[in-house]
């Protein structure tokens, strides 16, 4: 079977679990060399020795991404090591659960600074190497949250709706220099980061499901169904794709 990423060098932030995690492990399988990036290098390298054993290709990175410092480094000695990056995988993000009102604002930033700040840096530094080389992919993770308004999720949804207005803008920018720039948008993904969020609720079966029933297909998305739609934009069988939203929400925005 003909792997669909073979001998393409991909970097994916927040990989150390959840989407990027699936990702990381799906690309590997798929051929790439995978660097693993997270904030968390603990995560990154339990994720890049995985790889290894199942006979894949990765290594381990530790990076901020809502520092300019941090992403350079990264993006630095990636192309140092490999002298190219073929795929960009933005997928680091998270979110408040508050009101506008109730926001702080120093959370806001900090929000900002990741979700937004993260996608902008890693694009900024990754596409004057993939205009050099005449090719690249660049796959950010939005949200659905950038196509309707959820409740109690006011900075989260405006971050990610900033994700895929500049994932078009960009897209347009670099259409001609053979860059490749698309977004997924999931709805609820049953992720270890929801799981600890579940571990806090006072009944943690009811909010579960209470996630699972506003989406139409009636359950949670898991990260490897994203991580699916991610492989695809990056790979050539979305050679025609650029500026698009890809959206992986079981039904939530036609609802």
């Amino acid at each position: 079977m003909t792997q669909r990423l073979s001998g393409r060098i991909a970097i994916v932030t927040g990989a150390g679990s959840g989407i990027g995690e699936a990702t990381a492990r799906l690309m590997a399988r798929e051929g790439a060399v995978v660097v693993v990036a997270d904030k968390a290098i603990e995560a990154a390298e339990r994720v890049a020795q995985a790889i290894v054993a199942e006979g894949g290709r990765a290594e381990a990175r530790q990076a901020d991404v809502g520092e300019a410092q941090s992403v350079r480094a990264l993006v630095d000695a990636v192309a140092a090591r490999w002298e190219r990056i073929d795929v960009l995988v933005n997928n680091a993000g998270y979110g408040i659960a508050a009101t506008v009102v109730d926001t702080d604002e120093a959370d806001w930033s900090a929000l900002m600074r990741v979700n937004v700040d993260g996608v902008f840096l890693g694009c900024k530094y990754v596409i004057p190497i993939m205009q050099r080389q005449g090719a690249g992919v660049i796959v950010n993770t939005a949200s659905a949250g950038a196509l309707v308004g959820l409740r109690q999720r006011a900075a989260y949804c405006a971050s990610k709706g900033a994700v895929a207005a500049l994932t078009r803008a960009m897209a347009l920018d670099h259409a001609t220099e053979g860059i490749r720039i698309n977004c997924v948008a999931p709805g609820t993904i049953e992720s270890p980061y929801f799981r600890e969020i579940y571990a806090r609720s006072d009944d943690p079966e009811a909010l579960r499901a209470s996630l699972a029933a506003r989406q139409p297909m009636n359950r949670l998305g898991q990260p490897e169904e994203v991580a699916h739609a991610i492989v695809f934009l990056a790979s050539d069988d979305a050679s025609f794709a650029t500026g698009s939203t890809l959206v992986l929400d079981g039904g939530l925005t036609a609802a």
